[in-house]
């Protein structure tokens, strides 16, 4: 494929690395996140137009720190140092880092923070905006040609410079969106430092990727695992296009799919330019499921059910040169680049099987991070709704429903999370949540129905608002859709008499109940 342009993210520990990540490629430059370990010849040969490094949670003092190559800063690119990366680089060229002497001198959260707009950093911002700070060291002496261009009450040094050599620090993190005007500093470092023509888009990659597929598969055929998420029905839709029929794609249907969802994939992709397959395994896996209750035993179940079925719906499709994958960029930074040689385990499904034979596995989403897999879904024309269906366990509505799992109940919260999905988009709620859903509890209580008492179930809806999915907050959602989705959905839904709405944040809760 044609090379865009490069910035090389080398990562030193921090827990805001992928964000860094999605924030230059906002702006339509290409990045990748690499160790901060990586050699000289490594760093040459990415060709890098900047380099960033990010903060990290150990001490540059501290004994084993990890550290970059010093060789480095001799290589003539720009560097922009976030937090740890600030202080590693003054550390590294001679400068020197301390501990905070006092408790005040420590910076948390939201600090007002003053800025030189001399600095080609800081160019066409306000003197004054509020940082995102997390430190406890700070730099008390400069490297020599360096000069200070931000600060705050406690911290002389909250941005440095070396303009002349193009080196840049920032004790503040202007990736997190706490930081006021974090998207403009990024901008300005990327475009006036480093020169980046904003050559990355979503069309210039689908058009490199087609014709990179092509010459990689030829003749051969694929074999896909379709789940029906984002990733997998992107990668599909990718793949069609760049190879048609030589693509085969597998839908297995266990069943635990939300409600129509099965029939609506199957419409999306039974007119494509490929081989669909849709397997109805349901009564299978609910049996498998009888009687089970914990949720970690509910997602082995149906793992290593979705392992045997398509091993034995693939066995009888004939040979397949490739495997198809819907890999995303962030599976590959987690396991630590991409190094590793097996097969990942299949984050919709649960597992597939690691002593399959294929020529190669193709990962062709696997440099993307979701909202671009959105984007890449939208240029090849899939359906907006499944473009921005949002994230579903691989499971199911099996771990949606707390203890054991029947047709019932299956019934009984497909059609109570479609009111509360149908509710919030009536209410222009649908866009204020990360991540919203309706569980069914094993909670029996008295209710009134009619002229009678019921001793029926109680749904709990769950609404959340997340970048990562690390943490989550509970949306405030208003009143009247809450009444509107209650009554409707004790009304409509037979067995359930009770609703409850979940407002417990990640942490301590996790983001699905089960």
């Amino acid at each position: 494929m044609d090379r865009n342009q490069r910035i090389l993210i080398l990562d030193f520990g921090g827990q805001y690395n992928q964000l860094i990540a999605r924030r230059v490629r906002e702006h339509h430059v290409y990045c990748e996140v690499h160790p901060c370990a990586m050699t000289l010849p490594e760093i040459r040969a990415f060709d890098p137009i900047g380099i960033i490094f990010t903060g990290g949670p150990h001490s540059v003092y501290g004994p084993g720190a990890p550290t970059a190559d010093p060789a480095l800063f001799s290589l003539g690119i720009p560097v922009l140092g976030i937090c740890y990366g600030c202080q590693f680089m003054a550390h590294a060229l001679g400068g020197s880092v301390e501990p905070a002497q006092s408790a005040s001198a420590r910076e948390y959260g939201k600090t007002p923070t003053f800025f030189d707009t001399d600095c080609a950093l800081f160019e066409g911002l306000p003197e004054q905006s509020v940082t995102w700070m997390s430190h406890g060291d700070y730099i008390a002496r400069l490297p020599e040609g360096f000069a200070c261009t931000a600060r705050s009450a406690a911290c002389p040094s909250a941005a440095v410079a070396d303009e002349t050599r193009r080196f840049y620090g920032v004790q503040f993190h202007p990736e997190v969106n706490h930081t006021e005007q974090g998207r403009a500093i990024l901008k300005n470092f990327l475009f006036d430092v480093c020169g980046a023509r904003g050559d990355w888009t979503m069309e210039d990659f689908r058009e490199k990727s087609v014709r990179s597929l092509r010459e990689k598969i030829g003749n051969g055929r694929v074999l896909l695992a379709l789940s029906g998420g984002v990733d997998s029905a992107v990668c599909a839709a990718l793949l069609s296009e760049a190879v048609g029929t030589r693509l085969t794609c597998v839908f297995v249907d266990h069943g635990l799919m939300r409600k129509d969802e099965g029939d609506r994939i199957e419409a999306v992709f039974s007119g494509k330019d490929l081989h669909f397959v849709r397997v109805d395994a349901r009564r299978r896996f609910l049996k498998k499921l009888s009687g089970v209750r914990k949720p970690e035993e509910k997602r082995k179940i149906i793992g290593a059910e979705f392992i045997r079925v398509f091993e034995e719906e693939s066995a009888s499709l004939g040979t397949m040169e490739f495997l198809a994958q819907g890999t995303i960029y962030p599976d590959v930074i987690e396991s630590g680049g991409g190094k590793a040689a097996v097969i990942k385990s299949h984050h919709n499904v649960g597992g597939l099987p690691r002593d399959v034979r294929f020529r190669e596995i193709v990962e062709p989403l696997r440099l993307l991070f979701k909202d671009e897999v959105r984007d890449l879904g939208r240029t090849l024309g899939l359906p907006e709704d499944l473009v921005t269906r949002q994230p579903f366990p691989g499971p199911g509505l099996a771990v949606r429903i707390i203890g054991n799992v029947t047709e019932k109940k299956l019934a009984m919260l497909r059609e109570a999370d479609a009111i509360f999905r149908e509710e919030m988009a009536a209410f222009g709620q649908a866009g204020a949540a990360s991540q919203y859903f309706a569980a069914l509890t094993n909670l029996r209580s008295v209710g009134v129905m009619g002229d009678g008492r019921s001793y029926d179930l109680a749904i709990v809806l769950r609404a959340v608002r997340t970048e990562d999915f690390m943490t989550a907050d509970w949306v405030r959602l208003p009143y009247e859709l809450l009444d509107r989705a209650s009554s409707r959905i004790v009304n409509e839904v037979p067995g359930v008499n009770r609703v409850l709405y979940d407002i417990t944040s990640k942490p301590p809760a996790t983001v699905e109940l089960e």
